[in-house]
């Protein structure tokens, strides 16, 4: 009789524990399916082609304006295991620059402590002229580019008049006819990569990091040709053992 009462008592637990894990994996269901039907609080608005620019869009009224949020750009490994932060890019535009092309870009937007990821839809595409527009200036020993000096060590230029960038198998050189703002050879203190202080022209302007100490951000004529300078001065320096890139950046990521 012991037996029969304990084997009844522990058929009565099972059914208890059954029912308590039934009405746990429904509740759990539900929640599943209320945050897939949340609307998300902010997208990413722009082409995922190089040579465009995207830009943080709220879409919902629970989200924090943009303005009072914290905002990170990343590089997403090509197999999405790691991300890498891309160094000053925090504003809520991000032109893609030619290391981008073939790995997906995400944002954190922060804001009272609470953290949102939106992420493009995926990996970042080749613009479709710019391959035959590399492969001319490749051929080329020397290239001129006309740009207007934006900034110089972190502040405001006051002249927009247009100066020269001039790419050549060695080095660097940016002027205005015969005075020279800067000259020289690819070295391991030179950076360069495109421009992430945002503003409507991130997608046309480069950051130029001539010699420790000394910077200017370039605004070039399209956006074309911001991202060929940058392939070219990138082969050109690779071609004297330097590998050029923006701050912190890991290019074998």
């Amino acid at each position: 009789m012991d037996m029969e009462h304990e084997l009844r008592e522990l058929r009565i637990q099972i059914r208890e524990k059954c029912k308590i894990s039934f009405n746990l994996k429904k509740e759990l269901a539900l929640s599943k399916r209320i945050e897939e039907n949340k609307s998300p609080l902010y997208q990413l608005i722009g082409s995922k082609i190089l040579g465009s620019t995207l830009r943080i869009q709220s879409c919902s009224d629970e989200a924090t304006e943009l303005s009072k949020c914290s905002i990170q750009w990343y590089r997403l490994s090509s197999q999405c295991s790691r991300r890498e932060p891309v160094s000053g890019a925090n504003k809520f535009v991000y032109a893609p620059e030619p290391i981008d092309v073939g790995r997906v870009l995400q944002v954190d937007i922060v804001s009272n402590g609470q953290k949102v990821s939106v992420t493009t839809s995926g990996p970042i595409d080749q613009a479709a002229d710019l391959g035959c527009y590399v492969e001319t200036i490749l051929q080329k020993p020397n290239n001129d580019f006309n740009v207007v000096i934006f900034q110089m060590n972190g502040r405001n230029y006051s002249s927009h008049s247009v100066h020269l960038f001039h790419v050549s198998k060695t080095r660097i050189k940016l002027s205005k006819g015969w005075m020279t703002k800067a000259r020289e050879s690819y070295s391991g203190s030179m950076q360069l990569c495109g421009f992430r202080g945002g503003g409507n022209f991130a997608a046309k302007s480069i950051f130029w990091q001539a010699r420790k100490g000394y910077s200017f951000v370039l605004v070039f004529e399209s956006e074309r040709e911001r991202n060929g300078a940058l392939i070219l001065t990138r082969k050109n320096a690779l071609d004297c053992n330097v590998l050029l890139a923006g701050p912190d950046d890991d290019i074998l990521l």
